[in-house]
């Protein structure tokens, strides 16, 4: 399993692409593998304040359900509609069309790099 090296993490799987002010979130491919097959997803709604490191939502595997975690703070700008209406995207394409949400960054985030995200999860970088 590949991690991207653009991207960030957090130590709870979620990875954060910024683009300025914006940042793009999901999970990872860790994160999807663990949970096995992705049936619900549940994100937060346009326009809500999130505050880094606490749950935004959830996600429902076949295995459990996990707690979404916010990586930054800011307001959430997007949301993928097309994940919560085909949470299975999780699974297929957890950096490109399972994206989760999109935020309008209120402070730089000090997330892990790919590096010290592959030496958490003992994962090739």
């Amino acid at each position: 399993m590949s991690i991207p090296q653009q991207l960030k993490y957090t130590r709870e799987h979620e990875w954060l692409a910024a683009d300025g002010d914006t940042a793009t979130v999901g999970i990872t491919a860790f994160a999807a593998d663990a949970l096995g097959d992705v049936v619900y997803v549940e994100l937060p709604r346009p326009g809500q304040l999130v505050a880094a490191g606490e749950p935004c939502g959830e996600v429902e595997s076949t295995k459990s359900v996990s707690e979404l975690y916010a990586p930054a703070d800011g307001e959430v700008v997007a949301v993928n509609e097309a994940v919560a209406a085909d949470p299975g995207l999780l699974n297929t394409d957890p950096y490109g069309q399972g994206w989760l949400f999109r935020l309008r960054l209120a402070t730089a985030p000090d997330l892990l790099d790919a590096a010290a995200y592959a030496a958490l999860t003992g994962e090739a970088a």
